[in-house]
């Protein structure tokens, strides 16, 4: 029997371990695809196309890449101590349930409000997921997706053995956001 575990060190690494009955422990290094950009003069080491660098347990590399029916989503943003922050990450839920077509998505927030990663993470148990997708609703890598999401997540499934769970990258760069932040821009004029 062999179990996978990848867990992002820095947003630029990412080591892949495999556990084997036999308790031998094989170790390999990769250093992930970088989005290459329209623009050759602007570049950066910290953007990655993989979207699952901080951790994923006990997943083959095919299931990676692909939301089945028994798959959860959890959006998670920061959280906020103004409900209406709160309520937008409830709309967005809908919008990307509606968008999407998956059948179990849920919102969580990292801390300051409720649902908790761990509340999110077992409605979507609860739900009939057996894999729970974690999805940071953040632009770019920082403590939170390096470090406490990560761990929050960890907490979380404790209580859901058999559950295999994935903390997706950020959004990162991609040429979608410039588009919606030229919307914005715009809109101010007017």
């Amino acid at each position: 029997m062999l179990m996978q575990s990848s867990v992002c060190i820095h947003p630029q690494y990412s080591y892949v371990r495999s556990l084997t009955t036999e308790s031998r422990v094989n170790i390999r290094w990769s250093l992930p695809k970088f989005i290459r950009l329209q623009d050759k003069s602007v570049r950066s080491s910290h953007v990655s196309t993989k979207p699952y660098m901080a951790i994923q347990i006990g997943v083959s590399r095919e299931e990676l890449h692909r939301v089945g029916s028994r798959d959860g989503v959890i959006i998670v943003d920061h959280g906020s101590r103004r409900k209406e922050s709160n309520l937008m990450l409830n709309e967005f839920v809908v919008m990307f349930r509606d968008k999407t077509g998956y059948p179990i998505v849920e919102p969580a927030h990292m801390e300051l409000a409720e649902p908790s990663i761990k509340h999110a993470f077992s409605s979507c148990v609860q739900r009939g997921a057996n894999r729970v997708i974690v999805c940071p609703f953040f632009l770019f890598p920082g403590r939170h997706w390096h470090q406490d999401i990560p761990f929050l997540t960890a907490e979380a499934a404790k209580g859901h053995p058999g559950v295999s769970y994935i903390v997706t990258a950020p959004i990162g760069l991609h040429e979608l956001i410039a588009i919606v932040n030229k919307v914005s821009a715009t809109g101010c004029g007017e």
